[in-house]
């Protein structure tokens, strides 16, 4: 089984919208769209460099791919080590719309998303990497299918945006594998899956009767609020 790896530019707030441009993704008023510029640097352009340079198959969802088909075949591969590896990439591409790939070695994926991405993750090849595609990150997440996230964590907030942990990720563990940060203060953390959650409690073993008024009183509230919707 290959590993399929999300690399993601997100604020410190989680947001992953749009971090290349403004008009790489405005949708839903958003407006500080190309974000990571101030901050990218040899650093970072050497670590992407690093996380790239071996054989690897793209995953991507609609508006990525049409961002990236956009930009990336337009530029000198042989002098850009990521626009060589993207336009090498046999890419797949998960979408209800699109009927129509110019990308070379483009491929639509048909039927159910999760379904067919279990079976690109059980053959043989090079890893599968997901860039940007928050929306298909959701559906990735959601089904446990992410083997390891390589974020780059920006020293900023934005408040509002599409954001990488979003509704539908489930309790899962992760390991950090490795870390770094750059001169400009953008941390490089390497997660890899590593089984479920663990939990513990820090709490006497004899609660007080504070203590037992006060989970009284949190029952209540609780009880007073509209229930969450359980993702799936």
């Amino acid at each position: 089984m290959r590993k399929l790896v999300v690399l993601s530019f997100i604020t410190l707030d989680g947001v992953m919208q749009a971090p290349g441009g403004p008009e790489e993704d405005p949708t839903g008023g958003f407006e500080h769209g190309g974000w990571v510029a101030g901050y990218f640097d040899d650093f970072l352009g050497k670590v992407m460099d690093g996380q790239m340079n071996k054989p690897f198959d793209l995953l991507l969802g609609r508006k990525t791919y049409e961002i990236f088909a956009a930009y990336w075949p337009y530029r000198k591969t042989d002098e850009n080590l990521i626009a060589a590896g993207f336009n090498k990439a046999k890419k797949y591409v998960a979408s209800k719309t699109l009927t129509r790939l110019d990308w070379s070695n483009s491929k639509l994926i048909k039927g159910d998303v999760a379904t067919e991405i279990k079976k690109l993750r059980e053959q043989d090849g090079p890893e599968i990497q997901v860039h940007g595609s928050g929306n298909l990150i959701q559906t990735l997440l959601n089904h446990d299918l992410v083997d390891e996230l390589r974020l780059k964590i920006f020293p900023i907030t934005l408040g509002r945006g599409k954001r990488l942990f979003a509704e539908g990720t489930i309790p899962v563990g992760f390991k950090l594998l490795e870390s770094a940060f750059s001169p400009s203060g953008v941390i490089v953390a390497t997660y890899v899956r590593s089984g479920e959650v663990k939990t513990g409690s820090f709490a006497l073993e004899v609660p007080t009767e504070a203590e037992l008024a006060r989970r009284k009183r949190l029952a209540a509230e609780d009880t007073d609020q509209p229930k969450e919707k359980t993702p799936g």
